[in-house]
């Protein structure tokens, strides 16, 4: 009785939670960007002084991406990065709910624009890794012509992200067969395709364990797929936060070589050298709280696990680099 009740119950908390979630967003794009960026800060700093998830999780991530850095160096920008991760999702409410014009106007420069040229009869595919304000990419994308972004379906919001996201034109393309599809289309017309690229698959197929910063991770092979099959060209973008409220760069950068490859892990294997570069180009705009390495190799040490603190995740982070 008690199971149904809470199933009973779940969808009326889920509309309850949808709808807050939407007044909040509301509220909160009314506000200036530099007000915005300050309540994210804010929450950001209180993250990175109060125990929790995505605090351990951003230390155990860049005490073993970055290893040349010292442990107080690692929690520095542990630190920082919480504060950027604040700015990021508080300023999608205003990068999703104001005029896209509006949004656009942030883009201060592009640097190498020319590798968004694409050929006649030939798409590009378009990597945004999660740095910096990856919404304002893809909308930036899809300002340069006709779009395709490769979506997951979303719990909450999820009529609003469709919208905020196509607003400019970008036809959204779901993670199923169907999307793949739309994706391949896409590119044989000659149109840009939009990829998030380091978020860990969930099925078996279709993936592979590569480096990224010299850890293990379940990497997509559907760039590589979706380059060997159109021939398309893939570079990488993201949109750096500049300081002080100054607005946005834009970067686009060349895929290193390999990425077409067929070899699987040599191509998975290019891709993240490609995150990388991007990555550290602003390190602490990365979403470094998310489980890049949940997924482990058969026999590897998990590495999301163990107490809160600080000194727990170093432990961590040393029996993970002990068991090779």
């Amino acid at each position: 009785m008690a199971n149904q009740s809470r199933r009973k119950r779940r969808p009326a908390v889920l509309a309850f939670k949808d709808r807050l979630a939407r007044v909040l967003m509301h509220l909160v794009s009314r506000l200036p960007l530099s007000w915005i960026h300050r309540l994210g800060a804010a929450a950001g700093l209180l993250a990175a002084h109060w125990p929790n998830r995505q605090r351990r999780n951003a230390l155990l991530n860049l005490a073993l991406c970055l290893p040349d850095l010292t442990p107080d160096e690692q929690i520095r920008l542990r630190d920082r990065n919480l504060r950027e991760f604040g700015k990021t999702y508080f300023e999608i409410a205003y990068l999703w709910l104001r005029p896209a014009e509006q949004a656009l106007s942030l883009v201060r420069e592009v640097r190498g624009a020319e590798l968004l040229k694409r050929e006649p009869g030939r798409g590009l595919i378009v990597l945004s890794p999660h740095l910096g304000a990856w919404e304002l990419a893809g909308l930036y994308l899809a300002a340069q012509g006709p779009t395709a972004i490769f979506y997951k379906p979303q719990t909450y919001l999820d009529d609003m992200i469709r919208a905020a996201r196509a607003r400019s034109g970008a036809e959204l393309a779901p993670i199923t067969a169907k999307g793949i599809r739309v994706l391949v289309q896409s590119l044989e017309r000659g149109d840009y395709v939009g990829i998030l690229p380091d978020q860990e698959p969930k099925a078996d197929k279709g993936a592979v364990f590569a480096p990224f910063f010299g850890i293990p991770a379940f990497t997509m092979l559907l760039v590589n797929r979706l380059a060997r099959r159109t021939g398309a060209p893939v570079i990488f973008m993201f949109a750096e936060r500049l300081a002080r409220d100054a607005g946005f760069r834009i970067h686009c950068i060349r895929a290193p070589e390999g990425i077409d490859s067929e070899d699987d892990v040599e191509a998975a294997t290019a891709l993240n050298r490609g995150i990388e570069q991007c990555v550290m180009t602003c390190p602490e705009q990365y979403l470094w709280p998310y489980k890049r390495f949940r997924r482990r190799p058969d026999g590897a040490p998990k590495i999301y696990t163990g107490a809160l603190g600080d000194d727990s995740a170093f432990a961590v982070v040393e029996r993970v680099r002990h068991a090779g």
